[in-house]
């Protein structure tokens, strides 16, 4: 979206949009590039890309396990993503055997709840509500990918776990409770869930 403006998407801009609500994204875009793009036509365009490019992602390596050995121990599981409904419906067409395991799925594009977009903690609050035991934050744990969704939800008063890409800064990294390279990494025991079998 970027390159017929003579624009780059730098590494920098990406770090500043990971995690944030498709609404955030276009504004940081926008802004961070100089794009003569309206939020609007950003996101029809943005929007289009996401459904001609993301319709098979990978799961990141070791969440398929992870995700089955919390729901056989009983563990309430949820997702918080910054998707739209539509995105996230789309994003995970290819794994609806994993995620029919969650209790619930909250999308902060979407969702009237999510006043603020991540790196704010109100997804993580709402998501929380929404289990029937409506645990208190500090009995929250987040597993992340972005350095704006581990933010999020520290400040929610929650445990984050950030698993981000290799190229992520080691700034970025510091509110996480930990840093993993990878979900295989995980110890359950270290946040006192049942271990791995």
């Amino acid at each position: 979206m970027a390159q017929p403006f003579g624009k780059t998407y730098t590494k920098d801009i990406r770090i500043k949009i990971l995690g944030t609500p498709e609404i955030d994204t276009a504004k940081i875009a926008i802004r961070e590039m100089q794009l003569p793009y309206t939020v609007d036509k950003f996101l029809e365009i943005y929007r289009g890309k996401v459904k001609a490019e993301l319709q098979h992602p990978p799961l990141m390596p070791g969440a398929r396990e992870l995700v089955q050995h919390l729901h056989k121990h009983n563990i309430p599981i949820a997702v918080a993503t910054s998707s739209a409904q539509d995105s996230m419906e789309l994003k995970t067409q290819d794994h609806q055997d994993l995620f029919k395991l969650f209790s619930h799925i909250v999308c902060g594009s979407t969702d009237p709840e999510v006043k603020h977009g991540k790196p704010a903690p109100d997804i993580f609050l709402v998501c929380a509500s929404r289990f029937p035991d409506r645990p208190k934050p500090e009995q929250c744990l987040v597993l992340e990918d972005a350095p704006n969704g581990a933010q999020g939800a520290i400040t929610a008063g929650m445990q984050a776990v950030l698993v981000p890409a290799p190229d992520v800064p080691e700034e970025c990294r510091k509110p996480a409770t930990i840093v993993l390279g990878s979900l295989r990494e995980f110890k359950p025991g270290m946040f006192g869930l049942p271990e791995f079998d």
